[in-house]
């Protein structure tokens, strides 16, 4: 089959859905730009902070795209080009997007809270708790995962790490900017953008050489400082400057496999079982992960971006937009795969992993574009810059989330212990000691699995949340979203238990409590927010 006819069809696909489901949807939730949003009504120049739709679109795209929508279609091409691509089109459509909209969209409706303190207010202190457990110990998977990518990738790429440690710098000058001089946004985005072009030249001219574990002592030092910051001083512009590069390498990919035309060598359809995962069903979904669910995005859009947005039409460009665009990443990322032969991809694969796959078959693809006269080597590390730039905004924002979560949490702690645990700083310290030890822990391979199984659950537990808490403003049952909320639930408990015993099988004790610990907390907080739920409904048919 032809790679270019998959992509167009693709597209087109994307395009109708947001047009006319993504409508539907905010239809639904009833949007209303007559209502002042919380980052006017809240304003603190800190965390709630409005922004333009085109700034905070980038913020949220380069928070939510990280590598895992790269990571997760090209892992789970060993089940077959047609199982991933089914998954990332209508997972991406009916779930994901749909679940980033709803997420952002109560949470303005409940003052730019996170989904935990929605859970609060309709469902009780029991499950909220349970609730902010649960996202906590998901943060600090997230947390290692990319932590551990983006350091493998400057060891691989030291271009990538130079760019990136120059990026940082770039950001806090264009917050600075933009915030402080009030200085046009437009002629700033030139000018950062160009500033940014240059960076990536003089990465390759002057790469930062260390050791891995070096890096993953300088990136908690970099999350740790970025989860304190004013948003507007460095994640809001470093994602929105960040953004543009994603954005090229989606158009100059999207350009370079049309012009490439590959034809699909790999398998429609190999087997229900691979070696590597195990069974379709459910590893198919939970490796897909980002590309088409992800609870992380309910996290982000009711984390930082419901702080930040303008009004409330700006909901469905920003979250339903933003998840289609990156369910055509995930599309790409599976074409890179799927253009190899079956051997060729799992040599690969096991030289390289999935971003030396992707950075591999973009580079030629790119090549292709008339014109584009680049070497080849200059173009996989141009490829794994921007892999490692992603994943670099997602690291950051998680930390930041997880302080979040900390902190509310904090507010069911004694009286006395209260106070220091609500401090920002001791906040991201409690939410980056875990991580650190699963990043040191040497379990690389085995964290990624539960990472995804933790993802997915927390974006059934967030659609558990939006579903309380739609019945209780409407009165009835949105089986738009039950439907998803159910299917994740279900696929990432069976996941999850699976993990737990591949991990004693393999003696890894700390995956595999961590895996019960998050499994335990689900079923407790589903058991809770399903009582409540059937408690209301038949309270509502009783009047």
């Amino acid at each position: 089959m032809s790679g270019a006819l998959l992509l167009v069809s693709s597209l087109v696909l994307l395009v109708l859905a947001y047009a006319f489901y993504g409508r539907w949807v905010a239809g639904k939730f009833g949007i209303d730009d007559s209502i002042v949003t919380p980052a006017h009504r809240l304003k603190d120049d800190v965390d709630y902070v409005p922004a333009p739709a085109p700034v905070l679109l980038g913020h949220h795209f380069a928070s939510i795209a990280g590598a895992a929508p790269i990571i997760g279609p090209i892992s789970a091409a060993v089940f077959g080009w047609i199982p991933v691509l089914l998954w990332l089109l209508l997972g991406g459509i009916f779930f994901g997007a749909m679940h980033d909209f709803a997420a952002l969209f109560v949470s303005v409706r409940n003052d730019g809270r996170s989904m935990g303190e929605v859970i609060k207010k309709h469902v009780g202190s029991k499950g909220s708790i349970l609730f902010l457990l649960f996202t906590w110990f998901a943060l600090a998977l997230v947390i290692a995962a990319f932590s551990i990518i983006v350091a493998k990738t400057f060891v691989t790429v030291p271009a990538a790490a130079s760019s990136s440690v120059m990026f940082i710098g770039l950001a806090i000058v264009f917050g600075l900017a933009l915030n402080r001089f009030r200085l046009s946004l437009a002629v700033s985005t030139v000018v950062g953008v160009a500033l940014l072009f240059l960076m990536i030249w003089l990465g390759q001219v002057f790469p930062l050489q260390t050791s891995e574990s070096i890096w993953l002592y300088i990136l908690i030092l970099y999350v740790y400082v970025a989860s304190v910051a004013p948003v507007w001083l460095l994640l809001q512009p470093r994602d929105y400057l960040n953004s543009f590069l994603l954005y090229l390498l989606l158009i100059a990919g999207f350009i370079g496999m049309l012009s490439y035309n590959p034809e699909l060598k790999f398998p429609a359809f190999t087997a229900f079982k691979a070696d590597s995962l195990g069974y379709l069903f459910p590893m198919l979904f939970v490796t897909v992960a980002c590309g088409a669910i992800s609870g992380f995005h309910a996290l982000v859009a009711s984390g930082t971006t419901a702080k930040q947005l303008n009004r409330e039409s700006d909901a469905q460009p920003v979250a339903f937009g933003g998840m289609l665009i990156e369910t055509l990443l995930g599309i790409l990322a599976l074409l890179t795969a799927v253009m190899l032969t079956s051997d060729v991809y799992t040599a690969d694969l096991a030289a390289k992993g999935p971003v030396g796959v992707f950075a591999a078959g973009m580079a030629s693809a790119l090549s292709s574009i008339p014109g584009l006269n680049m070497n080849q080597d200059v173009l996989v590390g141009l490829v794994s810059l921007i892999v490692s730039a992603f994943a670099l905004t997602s690291l950051d924002t998680a930390t930041r989330l997880g302080r979040f979560a900390f902190q509310e949490l904090a507010e069911f702690f004694p009286e006395r212990a209260r106070k220091p645990f609500k401090n920002s700083h001791v906040a991201t310290a409690m939410t980056i000691l875990p991580a650190a030890v699963l990043m040191f822990s040497g379990q690389w391979k085995a964290i990624w699995p539960v990472f995804g199984s933790a993802n997915q659950l927390l974006a059934s537990i967030a659609l558990l949340s939006v579903t309380v808490w739609y019945f209780h403003n409407f009165g009835k049952k949105p089986l738009f979203i039950i439907i998803p909320m159910v299917t994740m639930f279900l696929v990432t408990c069976f996941a999850l238990t699976n993990m737990i015993e591949s991990n004693l099988a393999s003696q890894s004790y700390l995956l595999a409590s961590l895996s019960g610990i998050l499994l335990l907390l689900a079923l407790f907080l589903a058991w809770e927010a399903g009582s409540i739920l059937l408690n209301k409904t038949s309270q509502h048919h009783e009047l």
